[in-house]
């Protein structure tokens, strides 16, 4: 399967990202070069290998959960930069779409 410059295209858009010219033409050739990878992946034969998630065994590590006393209002928000009441106040950080 050949990436085609539309593809690299609809893919900088998905990802929002703006790219030059000579970007599409060389995430082209690496995008092309991925699925070459994949496409010889196909060819492999795994039948009879289990799936896995993790190369090694892994233990659930987490602490037990505990119920616990809060911190009172005034001490965890005692170095707050800014606040409004009993809340922290942080800047707007979503933007309209243009």
């Amino acid at each position: 399967m050949a990436i085609t410059i539309q593809d690299v295209e609809h893919i900088a858009k998905l990802a929002r990202l703006r790219l030059t010219e000579e970007e599409k033409h060389r995430f082209q050739k690496e995008l092309g070069k991925i699925i070459e990878y994949f496409d010889q992946l196909k060819k492999l034969d795994t039948d009879g290998v289990p799936p896995t998630t993790h190369v090694v065994p892994l233990e659930n590590v987490l602490r037990e959960d505990k119920v616990t006393t809060t911190l009172p209002v005034e001490e965890a928000l005692a170095n707050a930069p800014d606040r409004k009441g009993n809340y922290f106040r942080v800047p707007k950080v979503v933007e309209k779409e243009s």
